[in-house]
């Protein structure tokens, strides 16, 4: 699920069309790429890749805590190949390192994904309103210097 909406996220968010336009427009190029259609085809597939790598570390991102508190249960599967992981593949990935976590990963990302979001809406406010930022050495200043 988290690699499908990770596809659908950027899906939504980026169009490589638009986007080949709009580099043509403004005098931008991909160098040994021709503008237009060959540039949209080229940053699909580099969305394609980045999007996939991405989503397989954000779902091993929110596994690993869930490995660490029951284990990988390969020990139950059928026959041989559960016997084979039985007797060769160390009990702590089998069983769990017995290890609380108060949070799993999907939650932590959850979590960081809304305080990010909240402090750039936050700082966008603020710029908006002719004041610093949020913080004095942040990424966005305000137009008065």
């Amino acid at each position: 699920m988290i690699i499908f909406f990770a596809f659908f996220y950027v899906g939504i968010v980026f169009n490589p069309t638009e986007l080949a336009d709009n580099m043509r427009k403004y005098g931008g190029f991909i160098p040994g790429i021709r503008p237009g259609r060959n540039t949209s085809e080229h940053i699909n597939r580099i969305l394609t890749r980045l999007t996939f790598v991405g989503g397989c570390y954000l779902a091993l991102v929110c596994l690993i805590p869930e490995w660490m508190i029951a284990g990988i249960k390969l020990h139950k599967l059928w026959g041989p190949v559960g016997a084979w992981f039985d007797a060769n593949a160390p009990r702590w990935l089998l069983e769990g390192l017995g290890v609380t976590f108060y949070f799993g990963g999907t939650s932590l990302l959850i979590v960081v994904g809304v305080a990010m979001d909240t402090v750039q809406q936050i700082e966008a406010q603020l710029v908006m309103r002719h004041y610093e930022g949020f913080v004095k050495k942040g990424r966005l200043r305000s137009r008065r210097g």
